[in-house]
């Protein structure tokens, strides 16, 4: 692992040390640091599909609730998580040089959810690389409410990642020296997407806001593919690693927000250059564990009891160690 420990206690250090040794063997990385307005061409293009699909699923009205099913878990829930990738870029000011810019992308992206999340994810997300790991800091972190709850009971376990995108905003209430989610910005997205999403129900009617709804839930939880990636991120899958990557197909449908890693060494990259780090840097990533389905994760995730809530942080072997332990 190149020398890189993950901390024990309180925030994961080890991307500061190996950005660091990354730096010094290859200074130019920073070449890959920058701006990527081709990403606000996408977030166009998301809406504008999103837009339609929505726009015909009101026409079609409420009796076709079940084609909005549908269509939000094999089209919507692809589309809106690529927005949520867009959000992510956008707060790291890897979209426009002008923040102001960024935030507005941000916002455009966030129309299609249907409820406002923009602006909220990035009072927090900064901390979550700051003080990664810190349970008191990173809203990523399991509450200790659902660890105990969810145990390494299978059905628990599929029941927390069904209401992912619920429990996700409950952890805020716990974290300390936060940013204050409801600022100007925050205000801001609100009334956009409030604003949006009654013209939509005027416009077309309550099936086009159901399927924006369903496509925002199946793109963060709901059981999909796509919520294995909450799991791949931070959840402890191998000894002496707090950050895993996803090098699966669906990368390019979720602008490689699978290569994690990279993006914690060095968040000035934008999404579509975070593969050239990688092979720039091939001895720093290549000894990485990682996984190649998020589905196959998924699945494992559920069905295996010697994963839980608890290897979010928690070197796996121990967990394995500690199910075995009554049986002998």
């Amino acid at each position: 692992m190149n020398g890189i420990s993950v901390t024990a206690q309180g925030a994961d250090r080890s991307h500061v040390e190996r950005r660091r040794l990354i730096l010094e063997k290859y200074p130019q990385v920073r070449e890959l640091f920058g701006r990527d307005p081709v990403t606000f061409k996408i977030t166009a293009g998301i809406f504008a599909g999103q837009f339609v699909i929505a726009a015909v699923m009101g026409w079609l009205g409420l009796s076709y609730w079940w084609l909005s099913l549908l269509l939000a878990i094999c089209v919507g829930a692809f589309a809106n998580h690529a927005n949520f990738v867009i959000i992510h870029d956008a707060i790291h000011n890897c979209v426009f040089e002008d923040p102001l810019a960024n935030k507005w992308t941000a916002i455009l992206a966030d129309l299609p959810n249907g409820f406002p999340t923009a602006m909220g994810f990035r009072c927090y997300h900064i901390k979550h690389h700051s003080h990664l790991s810190a349970y008191d800091y990173d809203a990523d972190v399991p509450s200790h409410w659902e660890v105990e709850w969810v145990g390494n009971s299978a059905w628990r376990k599929a029941a927390w990642l069904f209401a992912f995108p619920a429990i996700q905003l409950a952890r805020l209430s716990r974290l300390k020296g936060t940013v204050p989610i409801m600022g100007k910005w925050t205000y801001i997205n609100i009334a956009v997407i409030i604003a949006f999403d009654l013209f939509m129900l005027w416009a077309f009617g309550p099936n086009a806001l159901l399927y924006l709804f369903l496509s925002f839930w199946f793109s963060v939880g709901g059981l999909h593919p796509l919520s294995a990636r909450w799991l791949q991120e931070h959840f402890a899958f191998g000894p002496d690693q707090g950050t895993f990557d996803y090098y699966g197909p669906l990368n390019k449908l979720a602008l490689n927000i699978g290569y994690h890693n990279e993006h914690h060494d060095f968040h000035e990259i934008p999404w579509n250059r975070l593969p050239e780090l990688t092979a720039m840097a091939p001895e720093f990533y290549d000894t990485l564990r990682c996984h190649r389905s998020w589905f196959a994760l998924l699945v494992t995730f559920i069905f295996d009891p010697t994963y839980s809530l608890g290897t979010r942080s928690v070197n796996v072997t121990q967990a394995a160690q500690q199910i075995a332990a009554p049986a002998e």
